[in-house]
């Protein structure tokens, strides 16, 4: 078997949240809602997903788009709905701002939702 058929091509994201003040509770609720929408429209696959909390309360999101999701949910107005509570609750960062990015082994906390 080449190394070739091994890999699919698959579109793993990973994602970091950083809350708004006062609105951890509305991302923690934004990220219990968020892949099982994904996946009502159609837009994520059925890979399971994995959240983390990295330091400064910051959200950290592991998932898989279905073919052309992400550019299908650029047009779902269920999607953007929910991004835009996502403006309200959080601000997205880069993962090389994470302390834990610094480390050759980076370690989080599992959040279970």
């Amino acid at each position: 078997m080449s190394s070739e058929s091994t890999y699919r091509s698959a579109n793993v994201v990973i994602v970091a949240y950083k809350p708004k003040p006062g609105k951890e509770a509305d991302l923690l609720q934004l990220t219990r809602e968020h892949l099982s929408i994904l996946r009502a429209e159609g837009l994520a696959t059925h890979m399971p997903e994995t959240i983390l909390m990295a330091q400064g309360g910051i959200v950290v999101e592991v998932f898989e788009w279905a073919p052309s999701g992400a550019e299908r949910a650029h047009q779902n107005p269920t999607v953007l709905a929910m991004w835009n509570r996502y403006w309200a609750a959080c601000d997205i960062v880069k993962l090389t701002d994470l302390p834990e990015a610094t480390e050759m082994f980076a370690h989080f906390s599992r959040l279970e939702l």
